[in-house]
């Protein structure tokens, strides 16, 4: 498993438990507000090795509830289903953060019983959603698989998507809404500059102008709510 590295406590990354954090190299996307650039564009750093963590993981039985596997694109992982059992198997809650563009993973992943929680990105609107992604082209096939296994999943979840001024507007949202219309739980989340991101000069929204996406959303999406503001 390529971990390049982890962040022993979390409050925030799984919602309503105390976790862990494991951050994976390497991407299928290149977005240009991505806050982990350097997991998706420099080469990759040495690899954290799987014993030392999963050492942390025994020495903390009792003290944290679960593991977030997040990245880059954790799915992309060749032994990413082995690296789930053995957390499992130590006890711990999983908790995946995807982009959607592995269904294959994500339903075997779902199928096997290996996912407490997911996060699945929404990065815009279909008729964006290439350039958001900073490619010329997005299997939108794949990212509405993904949408639908989770939704039939009984696996608790969530939808979420970065809110940027370059990318994102009202009417994005609305088609959002539109697409993903349902009773499902929908976060959108505000812009913070890391310092790395892959593309500079990107802006956040106002809360006024989040809260005016909340209400745009929230007749297709009432589970709606806002995260970073």
């Amino acid at each position: 498993m390529n971990i390049q590295f982890y962040q022993k406590l979390t409050l925030l990354d799984y919602p309503s438990k105390t976790a862990c954090t494991v951050f994976t190299y390497g991407c299928n996307l290149r977005c240009p507000f991505c806050h982990n650039a350097l997991l998706v564009t420099q080469p990759e750093n040495e690899r954290v090795d799987e014993n030392e963590f999963f050492d942390f993981l025994e020495k903390r039985k009792g003290l944290l509830d679960g593991v977030c596997i997040t990245g880059g694109e954790p799915l992309i992982q060749p032994d990413i289903k082995d690296f789930i059992i053995k957390i499992k198997d130590m006890g711990y809650l999983v908790k995946l953060d995807t982009n959607g563009c592995f269904p294959e993973k994500l339903k075997d992943l779902l199928s096997s019983g290996l996912l407490d929680y997911v996060a699945m990105d929404i990065k815009n609107s279909p008729d964006k959603y290439a350039s958001t992604c900073g490619l010329e082209r997005v299997d939108l096939s794949k990212i509405n698989e993904s949408i639908d296994l989770l939704k039939n999943s009984g696996v608790d979840f969530e939808f979420r998507t970065t809110a940027v001024k370059e990318f994102h507007s009202v009417e994005s949202f609305i088609e959002i809404g539109k697409w993903l219309q349902s009773d499902v739980k929908y976060f959108i989340q505000s812009f913070k500059d890391s310092g790395n991101t892959i593309q500079e000069g990107l802006s956040a929204f106002t809360e006024e102008e989040l809260l005016s996406f909340r209400a745009a959303v929230s007749p297709f999406l009432p589970r709606v709510s806002l995260r970073g503001v």
